[in-house]
């Protein structure tokens, strides 16, 4: 069956009056094939789009709960032939998330053709820079893969247009600076930093860091296109005593988000 695309996605989750749902969870986490479980019982809660994690060493922009979850996916020998083997398993739109380094070291050409080839329909860079992005901008277009970028609250003005008109699919925007994990309070740079790239790109924005409840993702979805999870779904993996009950508590919360994604911007 084929899989519907981001722009499907989002378009249908406007015509629905909320935000897209998407769920992030690392490859090879807690193990190869747990990690395929986990991600069809994120999309069994309604999660609208995976982001498929690329374990990697240096995660500079990782809390301590991803970092731990890709210690294990390392520990596990989880490479580009893992994560591409996953990213085969999803069955909705799925992109790899992924710093440079490991796409790099496979090959830029090597890597963008093997995701075409397994379904994948995009990646998310979280530290290249669009300067750096010459042959990474080309394989992308070559391949028919979207390219999304990270921006933050302390990106100015022309940054921003710079960056997003380099985007397809849509725009990370990170809600706060610092490193992912779930916060009990959101801060209010993210609706700003939304209402300024606005003005700057006709793409979907999708929100993350910091989402852990159904509250939280109401409020995002009230500004934003899309409510990006990933810390709190890797922390019930982490607290469960076996793969059934993690895949249980991954469900319960997706559904639990779904509904908030639902609820912001009723009334």
């Amino acid at each position: 069956m084929k899989k519907d695309s981001l722009a499907q996605v989002f378009a249908r989750a406007k015509s629905e009056n909320r935000a897209a749902l998407i769920g992030y969870m690392p490859a090879g986490f807690p193990t190869l094939e747990g990690s395929k479980e986990l991600i069809r019982a994120l999309i069994d809660g309604g999660v609208d789009i995976v982001e498929v994690g690329f374990a990697y060493s240096d995660p500079v922009m990782d809390g301590a709960i991803i970092q731990e979850a890709a210690e294990i996916a390392l520990r596990n020998k989880t490479g580009a032939k893992e994560v591409l083997e996953v990213v085969s398993s999803v069955s909705v739109p799925s992109l790899v998330m992924s710093y440079w380094n490991p796409i790099e070291r496979y090959g830029v050409k090597n890597f963008t053709e093997a995701l075409a080839s397994a379904g994948g329909v995009g990646v998310i860079t979280p530290d290249l820079t669009i300067e750096e992005s010459g042959d990474w901008i080309e394989e992308t277009e070559r391949n028919d893969l979207h390219r999304v970028y990270v921006v933050a609250p302390s990106t100015d003005d022309s940054r921003l247009a710079k960056v997003a008109g380099k985007c397809s699919g849509f725009v990370y925007a990170a809600s706060l600076m610092g490193v992912t994990g779930a916060r009990n309070s959101l801060s209010d740079n993210a609706s700003e930093l939304v209402a300024r790239l606005r003005k700057v790109t006709d793409l979907p924005i999708a929100v993350g860091l910091g989402v852990s409840t159904a509250e939280q993702a109401a409020s995002v979805a009230k500004f934003a296109d899309g409510v990006i999870v990933g810390s709190a779904f890797i922390k019930l993996v982490l607290q469960a005593p076996d793969i059934a009950q993690a895949c249980k508590s991954v469900t319960l919360l997706a559904r639990e988000l779904s509904e908030g994604v639902r609820q912001g911007r009723v009334g």
